[in-house]
């Protein structure tokens, strides 16, 4: 099983991101061993890839990316084992499943996905290896929009199937994510009955924030995402904006606004690089299954637009 960082130099794509795409590699960072909090040593920097992932005393539940650096106005490290996990809510039913508005791009209706290209090995694009099977799609590598985005709603509904795999604990359950921009990831992860570090769970903008509170449904079970990503903004290379996500998880309000610090992936912490103010979507093919139905975006125009 290849790590983070092989696996993003495989998939990068000849599209407007081929240098976001390679560089949001999760397990970058450098391992931490300075005490975490509550004074106990940070467990060893386990990289959680294929059987027999982790290192030393690394709890393969917790096993993934390493301890990263302190988080500015936190009190937590970027994939703290000790940060709390986000308490168990369960979501109103059913849950919201809206259908595109008429100014949205539906880039998944069940049916065909024209709307994406694969990500290719040394920079060549390809066909999307992404199954349809019923309403759904079933991940196999990553998918990358042909279109490129700013500042947009998006909505979709992913599922992690049940397997009957024992190893499968942690990151190794189920993980994908949603990378805004090629650069800025929130968590897709069997998170139910899955404690993993608390910033890479379901609804994690990874390596910053868990999400508020954790709705997660059981694998077998669709869950949804609502969000407003909001992209950073750059003049003279300089940034002048940062990043910003709100996130409805299962209808729950689980980001705020959230200000980005840049590219999350990145150790020491993350840091913005300039970039266009449109770039593709990805949704990040990782360790499966997971599948993926219903997805449209809306580009926000602002008022008086």
């Amino acid at each position: 099983m290849l790590d983070r960082r092989s696996f993003i130099q495989q998939i990068a794509v000849s599209v407007p991101t081929v240098t976001a795409l390679t560089s949001f590699a999760k397990g970058a960072e450098v391992p931490q061993t300075t005490p975490a909090r509550g004074g106990a040593a940070s467990p060893g920097a386990g990289r959680g890839f294929g059987r027999g992932f982790g290192r030393g005393n690394e709890d393969p539940q917790f096993a993934g990316s390493p301890v990263g650096s302190q988080l500015p106005g936190q009190k937590w490290l970027a994939h703290d084992r000790n940060r709390p996990q986000p308490r168990k809510v369960t979501p109103g039913l059913p849950l919201p499943t809206p259908s595109a508005p008429s100014d949205a791009i539906v880039l998944f209706d069940g049916k065909d996905l024209s709307q994406w290209t694969g990500g290719g090995r040394g920079g060549v694009t390809r066909e999307p290896r992404w199954r349809i099977v019923d309403d759904h799609m079933e991940m196999s590598g990553s998918l990358v929009t042909k279109e490129s985005f700013g500042d947009i709603q998006l909505h979709l509904e992913w599922m992690i199937p049940p397997v009957n795999d024992s190893n499968r604990v942690g990151q190794q359950r189920g993980n994908s994510g949603i990378i805004f921009m090629g650069f800025y990831e929130v968590q897709v992860l069997s998170s139910y009955d899955n404690p993993t570090y608390a910033d890479g769970g379901a609804g994690g903008i990874y390596g910053l924030y868990p999400p508020m509170v954790n709705p997660c449904m059981p694998e077998g079970q669709w869950n949804t995402y609502d969000f407003v990503f909001e992209a950073p903004k750059f003049e003279n290379e300089k940034l002048v904006k940062p990043a910003f996500i709100t996130l409805f998880f299962n209808g729950l309000f689980v980001h705020n606004k959230a200000e980005l610090l840049g590219v999350t992936s990145r150790n020491p912490i993350a840091s913005y690089r300039p970039h266009a103010p449109e770039l593709p979507l990805t949704l990040q093919g990782h360790v499966g299954p997971a599948w993926y139905r219903n997805i449209w975006i809306r580009r926000l125009k602002g008022y008086d637009a």
